[in-house]
């Protein structure tokens, strides 16, 4: 009975966080995309390489994770722990990667210098 709590208290934490999952990340248009076509974008108060996202809790809702689903991205991609829910978000040359929650539709990059520290990634 105690690793059903476990397991269901665990899977609700997963289902519940803010994340984005993404098959891919490629360029497009002059711009890196995920696989559905939506914007990518980064924030310039990550420190590239450091391992760390400074976005959490309100940030994360409205910027979304890119989670990577390759264990080992190539260069120039690479990945990172989240600290605050486990999840490995993907890197582009060392910055955590996110998707803006405005954007609705492909193409879309309502977050581009969103109060000047957010940016699409241009490969």
């Amino acid at each position: 009975m105690r690793f059903t709590t476990t397991f269901a208290a665990a899977l609700f934490t997963v289902l519940s966080a803010p994340l984005a999952f993404a098959a891919d990340v490629m360029p497009a248009n002059g711009m890196l995309v995920n696989a559905s076509g939506m914007t990518v974008y980064v924030f310039d108060k990550d420190v590239a390489d450091s391992g760390k996202s400074a976005c959490s809790g309100g940030c994360l809702v409205a910027w979304p994770a890119v989670i990577a689903t390759d264990a080992a991205p190539a260069a120039p991609y690479g990945s990172i722990k989240r600290e605050d829910n486990g999840a490995m978000q993907l890197t582009y040359k060392g910055k955590p990667l996110y998707l803006y929650k405005e954007d609705k539709k492909p193409g879309d990059v309502a977050g581009d210098n969103f109060k000047n520290v957010w940016h699409v990634v241009k490969p």
